[in-house]
């Protein structure tokens, strides 16, 4: 192996996310492009259109811009522009570009896993991301920072967050075609993997019984737990009966697996319910409309946001309840209430 080669292998490792953001990886593709009408080229050519030296840490590009999918290799030792790339470099109409450069961020692997763990949420605190993306990602320690501004910078690139009240809200660009509401997502079936559940397990519902959110249970979220593999249970038509009712939301919400919990309108009996769970240290799934129904002490807890001006928006979240189910006994700690860990804020 030649001293290039070595020296390519050594520095690019094998990372599976990007070493450089999407904005730094465009300017191979676009120097292709220019210099030499967008065709293939060698390495070393590529690195000639830029006026620096082929390298190590360039190889390291190299290899990121493959991974966004902005350059693909013809044959060994050759690379060239996708029709990614050039969509995004040469567009031919107004939004060409921004949904080029949403579709390169999404190729990229691990940074399309967390954004889709993400999406419909508000990234979590520094803290907490760090956190999630060594113990969920297993983003190694040393290379946490690294990631996170590789991340951080590609999103806001490819205009996938909007600002909420300071924090970095993920929005759902992901296409909604006609197809089977029992349809499983990619993040789905992987999490199925990794958690075992069935039908005998609940999932208790914790919401508001007046329409309209009163109607989603039979819309969004009985599907959106069966979807997961577990049976849903609502106290107002599933368990109430004779004997005290509270007796038997109690035992509904002590014998669930997990729970979900609409927060939506500041509901009194929801947060009664949202209590109890609490009390029993239960995943609950944290969903709501509005940001500002969400009480400050449980902002620290993942929340799913829809958004009812998405024609999409009931597909969207019956998808993202289903894998936030699953996450939630994947990694419970991120779905239950942690007084201690609140009040050392």
């Amino acid at each position: 192996m030649g001293k290039k080669k070595k020296l390519a292998s050594r520095s690019s490792g094998n990372a599976n996310y990007p070493r450089y953001s999407l904005e730094r990886s465009l300017r191979i593709p676009e120097a292709i492009i220019k210099q030499n009408a967008g065709k293939e080229c060698t390495d070393a050519d590529s690195a000639t259109y830029l006026g620096i030296k082929w390298s190590g840490p360039y190889s390291m590009e190299l290899s990121s811009a493959i991974k966004y999918g902005l350059l693909e290799r013809p044959l060994q030792g050759k690379i060239k522009p996708t029709e990614l790339a050039k969509k995004i470099l040469r567009p031919q109409n107004a939004t060409d570009r921004l949904i080029g450069l949403r579709q390169a961020f999404l190729n990229a692997p691990l940074l399309s896993e967390v954004y889709n763990h993400y999406r419909n949420e508000n990234l979590p605190d520094s803290q907490f991301f760090d956190n999630a993306l060594q113990d969920t990602f297993k983003v190694p320690a040393g290379k946490v920072s690294e990631f996170k501004d590789i991340f951080l910078t590609s999103l806001k690139f490819a205009e996938l967050y909007e600002d909420q009240d300071g924090k970095m809200r993920i929005i759902d660009v992901s296409e909604q075609i006609d197809r089977p509401t029992d349809e499983k997502t990619v993040a789905l079936l992987k999490l199925e993997k990794t958690v075992k559940v069935s039908t005998s397990d609940t999932c208790f519902v914790i919401m508001p019984f007046a329409k309209p959110i009163g109607d989603y249970y039979d819309k969004i979220y009985s599907p959106s737990i069966q979807k997961a593999g577990l049976s849903p249970i609502r106290a107002d038509n599933e368990i109430f009966g004779t004997g005290k009712i509270i007796e038997q939301i109690w035992a509904g919400i002590n014998g669930a697996k997990v729970l979900i919990a609409d927060l939506t309108g500041r509901n009194p009996n929801v947060f009664y319910e949202l209590g109890l769970a609490h009390a029993l240290e239960k995943p609950v799934v944290l969903i709501c409309a509005n940001e500002t129904d969400v009480p400050f002490d449980l902002k620290h807890i993942r929340v799913i946001y829809y958004d009812h001006t998405d024609p999409f928006w009931g597909q969207k979240l019956i998808d993202k309840v289903a894998e936030n189910i699953l996450s939630a006994l994947k990694n419970p700690a991120e779905a239950k209430f942690n007084a201690a860990l609140l009040l050392s804020k």
